[in-house]
């Protein structure tokens, strides 16, 4: 639809819109919409599925990655639609996968990115990404550690993407991008998996734990 306009313009257009759709909070929003709280003031306070969890309500966390996966995806999908590019759609991801990271909307703090991740790698190279949610579901049974499982897949996805013969190079220069986005925003995750202090997934105590899940973060306030 959009073909015909000058690349720089599509680009453009596919940073602002795509950045746009992935600063859309699920999480935040369905929370309040719920009447569950302020997702930020709960657990780690990230805006992603594994906080909300920790608000006891399953529903509310299936929505949010839903929510968080789908936006990667309708951002690389609408842009294949209306530009004809896998480029112009590797750009809209990895806009919206960074809107997810640092929404205008909540100041620049985001989430993890994992379940964005996911989603835009689906709609991209869809070999490639179910091979890193395969990567993310045997690890995590395995040695039941969110973030371990989540970093791998990432690690992985762009030697999935070339494995598997994903052309043009765009999707590995976005699979690249966002696996190094991820190693950063999970830091913390990385330090306390060396020092062996990571929690696993399933541990006792998943709303009253702070540390619980792949986030980690300020104490859950006392009730009052």
């Amino acid at each position: 639809m959009f073909a015909t306009l000058p690349f720089l313009l599509i680009a453009a257009v596919c940073v602002v819109a795509g950045y746009l759709l992935g600063s859309i909070p699920f999480g935040v929003i369905a929370t309040r919409l719920a009447g569950a709280g302020d997702l930020r003031s709960i657990g780690s306070g990230s805006i992603g599925a594994t906080n909300v969890l920790r608000t006891g309500r399953r529903d509310l966390a299936l929505i949010t990655l839903l929510g968080d996966g789908g936006k990667g995806a309708v951002a690389v999908l609408l842009a294949q639609w209306l530009a004809g590019s896998v480029e112009a759609a590797a750009i809209a991801g990895g806009a919206a996968f960074v809107g997810h990271l640092f929404p205008v909307w909540l100041g620049f703090k985001g989430g993890k990115g994992v379940a964005t991740f996911f989603g835009t790698m689906i709609a991209i190279a869809w070999p490639a990404g179910l091979l890193a949610g395969a990567t993310w579901l045997l690890l995590a049974a395995i040695f039941r550690y969110s973030s371990l499982a989540g970093l791998t897949a990432a690690a992985l996805a762009p030697l999935y993407v070339f494995l598997t013969n994903q052309t043009p190079e765009a999707k590995l220069w976005l699979a690249a991008f966002m696996a190094v986005l991820i190693f950063i925003r999970h830091h913390a995750n990385i330090r306390r998996l060396i020092r062996g202090e990571e929690p696993r997934i399933g541990a006792g105590g998943a709303v009253q734990d702070p540390m619980l899940g792949h986030n980690g973060g300020p104490p859950i306030p006392p009730a009052t």
